[in-house]
């Protein structure tokens, strides 16, 4: 396979599968991504591979939560905006600062559009974090943001808010509910996913080391309860929640990850092409520090796992990472 062209097919269509797995845009009149030249849309792949293997920060898009009423939206402005002591940013770039300022926006919200009740059955807003990592300066997080919320949020009001006091540089950012044309935002999954690669992108155009790549895109699998805590749980003697998300009994292991991620290795390294070779040895030190990869192999046949991989390395990882009978004493 040394045909440039069959490369950056294989590239083109396991690299879309892994990272841009059916987003969707909240706007119908948006184009959907890669829709590019095969040498284009292969670039983007190249990139986006060495953004996952040089681990670059990962951005966090959060929706917290929405007001159901002008009550709810007017104490989640105060609460962002500390009662008026931080500046509160609108959707026409106009600043404001103090507690009538704080006041004024909420009644252009309660009449801007059709009218928002004190107390409502629906979300009238949506409040969305959007954060980076301890050390990222909070001027380019909020410039980001803007950005962000142009792109994503072009035909709605929206206000926010920079905090920089806490660890993490973070931006509150709360978005009415209904268009000025009428149609409500309803984000699903894959609108957060995507809001995440838009809050990347824009960082990344400041110069910022930054990412939104899935989990199960790296290879990584969710952390397994032990019985004792789902014992406790179901009997009421947590102190405090269980972190992180509830796994599924009998789920599958990232399948798709874990092939792409070969198969995409294997085709660079049959480039003719130094830095195609070189990113290639690349991808098989970060295979063989995957999680997926590695109980993924270990479930394989001796010859499935050399035709997935094409290395001769594989059978010595998989004897490495198989447990065995402990030793007697």
């Amino acid at each position: 396979m040394n045909d440039p062209r069959t490369i950056d097919g294989v590239l083109v269509e396991w690299g879309e599968r892994l990272f841009y797995p059916g987003n969707r845009r909240v706007t119908p009149a948006a184009q959907a991504r890669l829709r590019l030249p095969l040498g284009d849309r292969a670039a983007a792949v190249r990139q986006k591979i060495r953004n996952t293997l040089c681990r670059s920060p990962q951005v966090m898009v959060k929706v917290t939560g929405g007001g159901r009423g002008m009550g709810a939206i007017a104490a989640h402005f105060r609460y962002i905006s500390k009662r008026g002591r931080l500046q509160m940013e609108d959707d026409r770039g106009v600043i404001r600062e103090g507690r009538e300022a704080v006041a004024e926006v909420a009644e252009q919200w309660r009449y801007a559009g059709s009218l928002i009740p004190q107390h409502s059955e629906r979300r009238e807003a949506f409040n969305i974090v959007l954060s980076m990592p301890r050390g990222t300066d909070p001027q380019f997080v909020l410039r980001a943001a803007r950005d962000f919320a142009k792109a994503e949020l072009a035909d709605h009001r929206y206000v926010m808010v920079l905090h920089e006091h806490q660890a993490n540089p973070h931006v509150h950012l709360s978005v009415r509910a209904e268009s000025r044309h009428g149609k409500r935002l309803n984000p699903r999954k894959a609108d957060l996913h995507r809001w995440r690669e838009t809050f990347a992108e824009k960082l990344r155009s400041y110069g910022l080391r930054a990412d939104a790549t899935r989990q199960v895109t790296r290879g990584d699998l969710h952390p397994q309860r032990e019985l004792w805590q789902t014992w406790a749980r179901d009997e009421g003697r947590l102190r405090r929640p269980l972190p992180g998300p509830e796994p599924t009994k009998g789920a599958a292991l990232p399948k798709l990850s874990v092939e792409a991620w070969a198969r995409m290795g294997r085709a660079l390294a049959e480039s003719a092409a130094p830095e195609d070779r070189e990113l290639a040895q690349a991808i098989t030190r970060y295979f063989y520090r995957m999680p997926a990869a590695i109980a993924w192999l270990r479930a394989q046949p001796a010859n499935r796992q050399r035709e997935l991989v094409g290395m001769e390395r594989t059978r010595q990882v998989v004897e490495r990472t198989r447990p065995g009978p402990e030793m007697e004493r």
